[in-house]
Protein backbone atom coordinates (compact mmCIF):
# COMPACT_ATOMS: atom_id res chain seq x y z
CA UNK A 1 0.00 0.00 0.00
CA UNK A 2 2.94 2.37 0.56
CA UNK A 3 4.32 4.52 -2.27
CA UNK A 4 7.64 6.31 -2.87
CA UNK A 5 7.85 9.69 -1.18
CA UNK A 6 8.72 11.29 -4.53
CA UNK A 7 5.02 10.99 -5.46
CA UNK A 8 4.27 13.58 -2.78
CA UNK A 9 5.25 16.24 -5.30
CA UNK A 10 1.98 15.60 -7.12
CA UNK A 11 0.09 16.58 -3.97
CA UNK A 12 1.99 19.73 -3.10
CA UNK A 13 -1.15 21.88 -3.33
CA UNK A 14 -3.06 19.41 -1.17
CA UNK A 15 -0.41 19.73 1.54
CA UNK A 16 -1.07 23.46 1.69
CA UNK A 17 -4.85 23.13 2.18
CA UNK A 18 -6.22 23.03 5.71
CA UNK A 19 -8.79 20.26 5.20
CA UNK A 20 -7.09 17.40 7.07
CA UNK A 21 -9.10 14.69 8.83
CA UNK A 22 -7.78 14.03 12.33
CA UNK A 23 -7.40 10.29 13.02
CA UNK A 24 -5.86 10.72 16.45
CA UNK A 25 -3.61 13.23 18.17
CA UNK A 26 -0.59 13.91 15.99
CA UNK A 27 -1.92 12.20 12.85
CA UNK A 28 -4.12 13.59 10.07
CA UNK A 29 -5.08 12.19 6.65
CA UNK A 30 -6.70 13.08 3.33
CA UNK A 31 -8.12 10.66 0.74
CA UNK A 32 -7.83 11.34 -3.00
CA UNK A 33 -9.18 9.04 -5.75
CA UNK A 34 -6.97 8.49 -8.79
CA UNK A 35 -7.99 10.16 -12.08
CA UNK A 36 -9.39 6.91 -13.52
CA UNK A 37 -11.10 6.00 -10.25
CA UNK A 38 -9.58 2.54 -9.79
CA UNK A 39 -7.22 3.55 -6.94
CA UNK A 40 -7.19 5.73 -3.84
CA UNK A 41 -4.24 7.71 -2.46
CA UNK A 42 -4.15 8.44 1.27
CA UNK A 43 -2.09 11.49 2.17
CA UNK A 44 -0.89 11.21 5.79
CA UNK A 45 0.80 13.73 8.07
CA UNK A 46 2.41 12.59 11.33
CA UNK A 47 3.71 15.08 13.89
CA UNK A 48 6.15 12.58 15.43
CA UNK A 49 7.50 11.73 12.01
CA UNK A 50 7.78 15.44 11.15
CA UNK A 51 9.92 16.12 14.22
CA UNK A 52 12.16 13.16 13.40
CA UNK A 53 12.65 14.11 9.74
CA UNK A 54 13.25 17.75 10.64
CA UNK A 55 16.02 16.73 13.06
CA UNK A 56 17.58 14.50 10.38
CA UNK A 57 17.52 17.28 7.80
CA UNK A 58 19.11 19.75 10.20
CA UNK A 59 21.82 17.31 11.25
CA UNK A 60 22.61 16.24 7.69
CA UNK A 61 22.62 19.83 6.45
CA UNK A 62 25.18 20.80 9.07
CA UNK A 63 27.45 17.84 8.31
CA UNK A 64 27.17 18.33 4.57
CA UNK A 65 28.03 22.01 4.81
CA UNK A 66 31.02 21.25 7.04
CA UNK A 67 32.21 18.62 4.56
CA UNK A 68 31.88 20.95 1.57
CA UNK A 69 33.75 23.70 3.38
CA UNK A 70 36.52 21.24 4.22
CA UNK A 71 36.84 20.15 0.57
CA UNK A 72 36.74 23.77 -0.59
CA UNK A 73 39.54 24.71 1.81
CA UNK A 74 41.57 21.69 0.76
CA UNK A 75 41.34 22.81 -2.87
CA UNK A 76 42.55 26.28 -1.87
CA UNK A 77 45.75 25.07 -0.21
CA UNK A 78 46.59 22.09 -2.38
CA UNK A 79 46.36 21.17 -6.04
CA UNK A 80 43.95 18.26 -6.62
CA UNK A 81 42.84 16.41 -9.70
CA UNK A 82 39.32 17.03 -10.94
CA UNK A 83 38.29 13.39 -10.58
CA UNK A 84 39.59 13.22 -7.00
CA UNK A 85 37.47 16.14 -5.81
CA UNK A 86 34.46 14.90 -7.77
CA UNK A 87 34.67 11.54 -5.99
CA UNK A 88 34.99 13.20 -2.59
CA UNK A 89 31.95 15.35 -3.23
CA UNK A 90 29.99 12.36 -4.52
CA UNK A 91 30.77 10.29 -1.44
CA UNK A 92 29.80 13.19 0.83
CA UNK A 93 26.47 13.74 -0.91
CA UNK A 94 25.75 10.01 -0.84
CA UNK A 95 26.48 9.78 2.88
CA UNK A 96 24.02 12.58 3.68
CA UNK A 97 21.55 12.04 0.85
CA UNK A 98 18.56 13.19 2.93
CA UNK A 99 19.87 16.77 2.68
CA UNK A 100 21.78 16.54 -0.61
CA UNK A 101 19.00 18.31 -2.51
CA UNK A 102 19.65 21.47 -0.51
CA UNK A 103 23.09 21.92 -2.10
CA UNK A 104 24.09 22.63 -5.68
CA UNK A 105 27.70 21.61 -6.27
CA UNK A 106 30.03 22.01 -9.22
CA UNK A 107 33.62 20.85 -9.52
CA UNK A 108 35.50 22.92 -12.08
CA UNK A 109 39.07 22.90 -13.37
CA UNK A 110 41.13 26.08 -13.30
CA UNK A 111 43.58 27.10 -16.01
CA UNK A 112 46.47 25.57 -14.08
CA UNK A 113 44.70 22.17 -14.02
CA UNK A 114 43.76 22.31 -10.32
CA UNK A 115 40.25 21.36 -9.24
CA UNK A 116 38.01 23.84 -7.43
CA UNK A 117 34.68 23.27 -5.69
CA UNK A 118 31.84 25.75 -6.08
CA UNK A 119 28.64 25.20 -4.10
CA UNK A 120 25.52 27.00 -2.89
CA UNK A 121 22.28 26.29 -1.05
CA UNK A 122 18.95 25.97 -2.84
CA UNK A 123 16.36 27.57 -0.59
CA UNK A 124 13.49 26.27 -2.73
CA UNK A 125 14.41 22.75 -1.64
CA UNK A 126 14.28 23.84 1.99
CA UNK A 127 10.75 25.16 1.49
CA UNK A 128 9.61 21.84 0.04
CA UNK A 129 11.38 19.87 2.79
CA UNK A 130 9.64 21.92 5.50
CA UNK A 131 6.27 21.39 3.81
CA UNK A 132 6.64 17.63 3.29
CA UNK A 133 8.34 16.68 6.57
CA UNK A 134 6.24 14.08 8.35
CA UNK A 135 4.07 13.40 5.29
CA UNK A 136 3.77 10.13 3.41
CA UNK A 137 1.47 8.61 0.83
CA UNK A 138 -0.44 5.32 0.85
CA UNK A 139 -1.85 3.75 -2.29
CA UNK A 140 -4.57 1.10 -2.54
CA UNK A 141 -7.01 -0.37 -5.04
CA UNK A 142 -9.77 -0.48 -2.39
CA UNK A 143 -12.05 2.37 -3.40
CA UNK A 144 -15.10 1.93 -1.16
CA UNK A 145 -13.45 2.35 2.27
CA UNK A 146 -13.10 5.48 4.35
CA UNK A 147 -9.67 7.05 4.53
CA UNK A 148 -9.41 6.33 8.25
CA UNK A 149 -10.22 2.63 7.72
CA UNK A 150 -7.61 2.36 4.97
CA UNK A 151 -4.96 3.88 7.23
CA UNK A 152 -5.84 1.47 10.05
CA UNK A 153 -5.63 -1.49 7.64
CA UNK A 154 -2.18 -0.32 6.54
CA UNK A 155 -1.02 -0.10 10.17
CA UNK A 156 -2.24 -3.66 10.74
CA UNK A 157 -0.08 -4.78 7.81
CA UNK A 158 2.96 -3.06 9.30
CA UNK A 159 2.23 -4.72 12.66
CA UNK A 160 2.12 -8.13 10.96
CA UNK A 161 5.43 -7.44 9.21
CA UNK A 162 6.95 -6.32 12.50
CA UNK A 163 5.74 -9.55 14.12
CA UNK A 164 7.70 -11.64 11.60
CA UNK A 165 10.80 -9.53 12.24
CA UNK A 166 10.38 -9.95 16.00
CA UNK A 167 10.17 -13.73 15.60
CA UNK A 168 13.48 -13.84 13.73
CA UNK A 169 15.38 -11.20 15.71
CA UNK A 170 14.24 -10.66 19.29
CA UNK A 171 12.58 -14.04 19.84
CA UNK A 172 15.13 -15.83 17.61
CA UNK A 173 12.53 -18.22 16.21
CA UNK A 174 13.81 -18.89 12.70
CA UNK A 175 11.71 -20.64 10.06
CA UNK A 176 12.18 -24.42 10.11
CA UNK A 177 11.33 -26.77 7.26
CA UNK A 178 9.05 -29.31 8.91
CA UNK A 179 8.03 -32.54 7.18
CA UNK A 180 4.95 -33.35 9.27
CA UNK A 181 1.75 -31.42 9.80
CA UNK A 182 1.75 -31.80 13.60
CA UNK A 183 5.26 -30.29 13.77
CA UNK A 184 4.20 -27.41 11.54
CA UNK A 185 1.22 -26.73 13.80
CA UNK A 186 3.43 -26.97 16.92
CA UNK A 187 5.89 -24.46 15.46
CA UNK A 188 3.06 -22.06 14.59
CA UNK A 189 1.70 -22.41 18.15
CA UNK A 190 5.09 -21.57 19.69
CA UNK A 191 5.43 -18.53 17.42
CA UNK A 192 1.91 -17.39 18.26
CA UNK A 193 2.40 -17.74 22.02
CA UNK A 194 5.72 -15.91 21.84
CA UNK A 195 4.11 -13.05 19.95
CA UNK A 196 1.22 -12.90 22.43
CA UNK A 197 3.73 -12.54 25.26
CA UNK A 198 5.52 -9.82 23.32
CA UNK A 199 2.32 -7.83 22.77
CA UNK A 200 1.25 -8.39 26.38
CA UNK A 201 4.53 -6.87 27.55
CA UNK A 202 3.93 -3.92 25.21
CA UNK A 203 0.46 -3.32 26.70
CA UNK A 204 1.87 -3.73 30.21
CA UNK A 205 4.46 -1.04 29.43
CA UNK A 206 1.83 1.24 27.92
CA UNK A 207 -0.30 1.09 31.07
CA UNK A 208 2.81 1.88 33.14
CA UNK A 209 3.56 4.94 30.98
CA UNK A 210 6.72 3.42 29.47
CA UNK A 211 5.72 3.48 25.81
CA UNK A 212 5.21 0.26 23.88
CA UNK A 213 8.72 -0.92 22.91
CA UNK A 214 9.43 -4.20 24.76
CA UNK A 215 12.84 -4.43 23.09
CA UNK A 216 14.10 -1.50 25.16
CA UNK A 217 12.98 -3.01 28.48
CA UNK A 218 14.35 -6.44 27.63
CA UNK A 219 17.73 -4.97 26.68
CA UNK A 220 17.87 -3.11 29.99
CA UNK A 221 16.81 -6.13 32.05
CA UNK A 222 19.32 -8.32 30.20
CA UNK A 223 22.04 -6.44 32.07
CA UNK A 224 20.79 -7.93 35.36
CA UNK A 225 22.82 -11.08 35.98
CA UNK A 226 22.74 -13.98 38.41
CA UNK A 227 25.67 -15.93 39.79
CA UNK A 228 26.40 -18.80 42.12
CA UNK A 229 28.02 -18.11 45.47
CA UNK A 230 29.81 -21.28 46.63
CA UNK A 231 30.31 -21.65 50.39
CA UNK A 232 32.22 -24.62 51.84
CA UNK A 233 30.34 -26.37 54.66
CA UNK A 234 32.32 -28.06 57.41
CA UNK A 235 31.23 -31.12 59.35
CA UNK A 236 31.83 -31.92 63.00
CA UNK A 237 35.49 -32.74 62.44
CA UNK A 238 36.09 -29.29 60.89
CA UNK A 239 36.59 -30.82 57.47
CA UNK A 240 34.78 -29.64 54.39
CA UNK A 241 32.02 -32.13 53.73
CA UNK A 242 30.06 -30.35 51.00
CA UNK A 243 29.58 -27.02 49.29
CA UNK A 244 26.54 -24.79 49.61
CA UNK A 245 25.58 -23.05 46.40
CA UNK A 246 23.44 -19.93 46.51
CA UNK A 247 22.23 -18.45 43.23
CA UNK A 248 22.10 -14.70 43.81
CA UNK A 249 20.84 -11.85 41.63
CA UNK A 250 22.88 -8.70 41.08
CA UNK A 251 21.55 -5.44 42.49
CA UNK A 252 19.83 -3.41 39.75
CA UNK A 253 21.04 0.11 39.00
CA UNK A 254 18.86 3.21 39.37
CA UNK A 255 17.40 3.01 35.85
CA UNK A 256 16.55 -0.67 36.27
CA UNK A 257 14.99 0.01 39.68
CA UNK A 258 12.80 2.67 38.09
CA UNK A 259 11.61 0.28 35.37
CA UNK A 260 10.91 -2.47 37.91
CA UNK A 261 8.96 -0.04 40.08
CA UNK A 262 6.87 1.28 37.16
CA UNK A 263 6.04 -2.28 36.08
CA UNK A 264 5.23 -3.34 39.64
CA UNK A 265 7.92 -6.01 39.70
CA UNK A 266 9.99 -7.11 42.68
CA UNK A 267 13.37 -8.61 41.86
CA UNK A 268 14.27 -11.59 44.06
CA UNK A 269 17.61 -11.58 45.86
CA UNK A 270 18.05 -15.30 45.29
CA UNK A 271 16.91 -17.83 42.68
CA UNK A 272 16.33 -21.51 43.15
CA UNK A 273 18.38 -23.82 40.94
CA UNK A 274 16.70 -26.56 38.94
CA UNK A 275 18.08 -29.30 41.19
CA UNK A 276 16.64 -27.53 44.24
CA UNK A 277 13.22 -27.35 42.64
CA UNK A 278 13.34 -31.07 41.74
CA UNK A 279 14.21 -32.01 45.32
CA UNK A 280 11.18 -30.09 46.56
Amino acid sequence: MGTPKSLLRRYEQALLKDDWQQVHEGLAIKAYPSPNGDEVFILCRSEDRRQKEKAIHQRFEKRLEEGLISIEQSCAVRKHKLVTIAKRVGRLLGRYSRAAGLFRTDVIQDTDGAARLVWEKIEAWRDWASLSEGCYLLRTNITDWRGEDLWKAYMQLTDAEAAFRIHKSDLRIRPIWHQRQDRVEAHILVCFLAYVLWKSLAQWMRRAGLGDAPRTVLQEFAKIKSGDVVLPACGGNAQVSKAIRLRCVTTPDEAQKLLLNRLGLTLPRRLRRIDEVIQM
